[in-house]
């Protein structure tokens, strides 16, 4: 039976080799599958969306939908946006990073890129509270 539960949540994706760190709070629905799958759904807050220089700002919903198992987790952001991703990371194992940029006059231009995982860890019962995930994205790319 599929339960959910409202948790506030911190997101902080931080880079070890460039400089890029960035946090996300936020109320977020978390949805349990069974013992060890989770769905987390967060909606991203006004302040921590990217307007670009040549369009309106995005004022429609960003969701963040992460599929979660001490396995594996997939994360994908969606909405209006101009920019799309999904991620899916499993322990020692290459997955793939997808890009999708809309571009009205041109359609959508997709980038996929490999990523390797050094680490996952999820912590916590019978929900969970922590997810660490440590990965190498590559930079070749493969479309």
């Amino acid at each position: 039976m599929l339960t959910h539960h409202r948790k506030t949540v911190c997101l902080s994706l931080i880079s070890t080799d460039l400089p890029i760190w960035s946090v996300v709070e936020a109320a977020a629905t978390l949805y349990q599958k069974d013992t060890e799958r989770f769905h987390l759904l967060l909606t991203l807050p006004l302040e921590n969306r990217q307007f670009l220089e040549d369009s309106e700002p995005v004022t429609t919903p960003q969701l963040l939908w992460l599929n979660i198992s001490p396995y594996r987790v997939t994360m994908t952001k969606q909405g209006n946006g101009r920019l799309s991703y999904r991620h899916h990371w499993e322990q020692g194992v290459y997955g793939l990073s997808r890009y999708w940029l809309r571009q009205p006059a041109e359609g959508n231009q997709q980038m996929c890129l490999r990523n390797f995982t050094c680490r996952l860890t999820l912590t916590g019962r019978p929900l969970p509270e922590h997810l660490r995930l440590e990965y190498e994205l590559c930079q070749r790319n493969f479309n």
